[in-house]
């Protein structure tokens, strides 16, 4: 089962200094976290403690406080911890970019960079052949003017179909930094994925050799030394098996582009709402895009060298299509032909 719980609970900060913050005493209790922050001998300012609370340097009772938080009562006993040197997390700070009607949920900010929730049916960056389109660049763009700063900077793409995490850079030393990770392929880069079928065996490796097609921009099967031909690989996991399709867990080796779509197909199992790569499959399981999420994305800050690690639950869509599976919905039928 796919676990879609938000961000936790914080409740307090304490006039008493501890060790790792401060634990709230009876006199305090019923302080709002911000008012209790922004104190005189903490951090002295109120901007200065939804500072903290907007880039999770608030830990309240071993959880890290959203700014939502701020608000909420001190509690007798509760521990809050500042840790003003921290990087940042995957489960907070979550903010809405609004534009043209819809939301963009950016999970996580600083100096550096943003973590992107992107929505599908949005572009990551503009197409010049769709010059009019939306894309969370635009958004980012505006975003970010709002504030004085410059442009986002896109360090790697996810599909515009596609739901799920990607990572913009705030400043070109930082796109620079974050790109040779991503070609050096150390970020960890987690799919959630349907499709139709149910693969053999449950856990595996999908090894193929693509070649892009520039004019028809989509990725074509090629072979073992071919001149383009580039190597693909994605490890893959069965997490649920339904009567008609399976859903099932991607984690890329490579990077390329279509990948785990094409991949999918050429295995034998096309994603479900898969439109451009299912072979010989038909999948009659209605659904309006390629069931497709990037669900975790791990990489190094590149100021300061730690870890950061993201999750982002599926979509209502998604969710709604593995509901409609467990109840017995959806045949297949066809066969996928030889590469």
């Amino acid at each position: 089962m796919i676990d879609r719980s938000r961000l936790g609970e914080s409740r307090a900060h304490p006039p008493v200094r501890a060790q790792d913050g401060w634990e709230i005493a009876a006199a305090d209790a019923g302080m709002r976290l911000d008012r209790f922050l922004a104190s005189k001998g903490r951090l002295g300012s109120r901007s200065r403690a939804r500072w903290a609370l907007e880039r999770g340097k608030v830990v309240v009772n071993d959880r890290e406080a959203s700014p939502d938080d701020g608000a909420r009562s001190l509690a007798p006993g509760d521990r809050v911890r500042l840790w003003m040197d921290r990087p940042g997390s995957a489960h907070s700070r979550t903010r809405h970019v609004v534009a043209r009607g819809s939301d963009l949920q950016i999970v996580y900010e600083d100096d550096a960079l943003l973590v992107v929730n992107k929505p599908a049916g949005l572009l990551t960056v503009p197409l010049s052949r769709r010059p009019d389109a939306d894309s969370v660049e635009r958004r980012l763009h505006a975003h970010l003017r709002s504030k004085g700063k410059r442009r986002a900077l896109v360090v790697h793409r996810i599909d515009r179909d596609t739901s799920g995490l990607v990572v913009f850079a705030a400043r070109a030393d930082v796109q620079h930094a974050l790109k040779a990770q991503f070609e050096r392929r150390e970020p960890e880069r987690v799919y959630l994925a349907i499709v139709s079928g149910q693969p053999v065996p449950a856990v595996g490796l999908w090894r193929d050799f693509l070649v892009w097609d520039k004019d028809d921009l989509m990725q074509r099967p090629g072979r073992a030394g071919g001149m383009r031909a580039k190597e693909c690989r994605s490890d893959y996991r069965v997490l649920e098996q339904f009567r008609a399709a399976a859903l099932v867990e991607v984690r890329l080796v490579t990077g390329k582009r279509n990948q785990i779509r094409v991949q999918a197909a050429l295995n034998g199992h096309p994603l479900v709402g898969e439109r451009r790569y299912t072979g010989q499959v038909e999948v009659a399981i209605p659904f309006e895009r390629q069931a497709l999420h990037a669900h975790r994305l791990v990489f190094r800050h590149p100021d300061t060298g730690r870890p950061l690690r993201f999750e982002a639950g599926p979509p209502d869509d998604f969710m709604g299509l593995i509901g409609r599976l467990r109840l017995g919905q959806g045949t297949i039928e066809g066969r996928w032909s030889s590469k």
